[in-house]
């Protein structure tokens, strides 16, 4: 059975579930029923961009084992790349302040103070936390020595990441001195991350699928916030077994207020915040 995208401009309903099973089983990720008008509004755009009259056909092209490959990370990044901007949740950001100014009161740093930021989509959260970090190194005078890993499943995101340009609103969630600390102008309206600040962030992409094969050192923080929520919660609690792996003794995992409930891990203990949920791995 074809439907033809030219008739009608609504997603059958039969349709949205292959798309939805095949969204879920390529990434993790659980589109909602409620995301349909989203799913159905990506799709038919692709569709005319490529010129493709039914979903059927489009569905069969997403899947072909040469063309299919690029077109589906296309359709991807235009379902799941999300909007952010810098210090969008500062109680999250100051409690890896805090966790990094006591290791260095306590002489506890012994060696690189380093972060993996999981779902990272355009920069914004990774450069925010390299800033704060780079802070409490030099107000204490110590030669900064740490790094922050960057991950994301949207290589367009993670292109605008590298770059570090963004516009104003991106910025509208920061105190003046901050913007004029970390950034300078880039054109009209633009404006880039300081190299200082820039140089610590390493990006790569990830699918969070797939975090077994991910050779990473272990880290001081982990920062994944307002990732799991596109997945199911047998899937988040997955996830979350996998990234405990890669945390350091002492080391912090922070993830979105709410995302996860009534989970308790091992050698994990939670860390007593009312806006932040955040554990902290044994020594």
């Amino acid at each position: 059975m074809t439907w033809s995208f030219k008739k009608s401009n609504s997603l059958p309903e039969q349709q949205f579930f292959l798309w939805e099973n095949l969204l879920e089983r390529r990434t993790g990720i659980q589109l909602a029923q409620p995301q349909q008008v989203l799913l159905q509004t990506q799709v038919s755009i692709r569709m005319r961009e490529l010129g493709i009259g039914s979903y059927d056909q489009y569905f069969d092209y997403v899947q072909d084992d040469s063309a299919g490959i690029a077109e589906w990370q296309v359709l991807v990044d235009r379902l799941v790349v999300k909007e952010t901007s810098f210090f969008r949740h500062r109680p999250s950001l100051e409690l890896v302040k805090q966790q990094l100014e006591n290791k260095l009161s306590h002489g506890a740093l012994e060696d690189s103070f380093e972060i993996w930021s999981v779902g990272c989509s355009t920069g914004e959260e990774p450069y925010a936390l390299a800033a704060l970090v780079n802070d409490c190194f030099e107000n204490r005078n110590i030669n900064p020595y740490f790094g922050v890993t960057a991950v994301d499943i949207s290589l367009p995101s993670l292109s605008i990441a590298r770059k570090g340009v963004y516009g104003r609103r991106s910025l509208n969630l920061l105190e003046d001195d901050e913007y004029q600390t970390y950034f300078q102008p880039y054109g009209k309206d633009q404006y880039q991350v300081i190299e200082k600040i820039k140089k610590r962030v390493c990006f790569s992409q990830l699918n969070i699928m797939n975090l077994k094969n991910k050779p990473v050192q272990p880290m001081d923080v982990i920062f994944c916030q307002n990732v799991l929520i596109y997945f199911r919660r047998w899937r988040r609690r997955e996830i979350l077994k996998q990234l405990v792996k890669h945390l350091k003794p002492g080391g912090v995992l922070v993830i979105g207020l709410g995302e996860v409930t009534d989970w308790t891990c091992r050698g994990l203990e939670r860390i007593a915040h009312e806006e932040v949920q955040a554990y902290i791995k044994s020594s």
